[in-house]
């Protein structure tokens, strides 16, 4: 009788670097802007988010693939390599996107960015091996290589015209050896996959990333000024009333979701804070 393989279940969690997460990475739009993103650590270290020349940084459809990267990840039993292999029509389905030739463009615009956009810390990043927090300067993906046009498929391709330029692809990644280290050592924050993917906001989703990188447990309240949050964000609105009407449509998506029993907003005198229950 022949034997048949058990296909692994997909994984529901997400285990992403606790340490990275509590720090702004991806821009919250898709905007041309190739500037730095740059803040100072609670610690008093410096995190600094680095485009390549002549490239933009990470925003939102980078932050929902670096998401199903982790997925991934976490579904292959943490690979000690960090080698990632998938079909680039596979983890757009997984996302829950559209799949056609303009997402697959997204999708390589976006490996390529996590593996050359910078990340650099002074003092700001914790490696959770040595407990310090010194200098390091890593990418998210250390190695992207994308066969556009797989071997098997080839003589197929030319009864399919309309996928000339864009057809699918199997895509090699290898996720970044400082990050991958911390996740082994225990340093983590965890998302459940279907809950992010479900917030259709990238404000929501970027909250839920931060409010799992930061709180000690679920059900606990976590209080932060509204400048420091748009700077953890980050978000460019700097008066309190741009920040609050770009921020409160995202606080009812998370109470939908039950990933907050209540976010609200606090004022003392001219400073306003954001308060996150349970």
């Amino acid at each position: 009788m022949a034997s048949t393989t058990r296909r692994r279940p997909p994984a529901r969690t997400v285990l992403l670097d606790r340490a990275i997460e509590a720090l702004p990475l991806f821009r919250l739009s898709d905007s041309s802007e190739d500037s730095v993103v740059a803040i100072t650590a609670d610690n008093g270290g410096r995190w600094r988010v680095l485009p390549a020349p002549g490239e933009r940084l990470p925003g939102t459809f980078d932050q929902d693939v670096y998401v199903e990267l982790l997925r991934r990840y976490q579904e292959a039993d943490q690979p000690a390599d960090g080698a990632l292999t998938f079909t680039l029509h596979a983890f757009l389905r997984s996302m829950g996107r559209r799949v056609d030739g303009r997402t697959y463009e997204q999708l390589r615009g976006a490996l390529g960015r996590l593996e050359r956009t910078v990340l650099e810390s002074e003092g700001a990043w914790r490696d959770a091996r040595s407990g310090k927090a010194g200098h390091a300067r890593f990418t998210l993906l250390s190695a992207v290589a994308i066969d556009r046009r797989r071997l098997t498929d080839r003589d197929q391709l030319a009864l399919f015209p309309s996928l000339a330029s864009n057809e699918p692809g199997d895509a090699r990644v290898v996720l970044a050896a400082p990050m991958r280290s911390n996740i082994a050592a225990g340093d983590i924050s965890s998302l459940v996959a279907a809950r992010y993917f479900a917030l259709s906001s990238p404000v929501a989703r970027r909250l839920y990333r931060l409010l799992a990188a930061v709180r000690e447990r679920e059900d606990a309240t976590w209080e932060v000024p509204l400048e420091r949050l748009a700077e953890l964000l980050p978000l460019t609105q700097r008066y309190p009333s741009h920040l609050q009407r770009v921020l409160q449509p995202a606080h009812e998506m998370l109470v939908a979701a039950a990933v907050v029993r209540q976010a609200r907003f606090a004022q003392d005198g001219r400073s306003w804070a954001v308060v996150y229950e349970g």
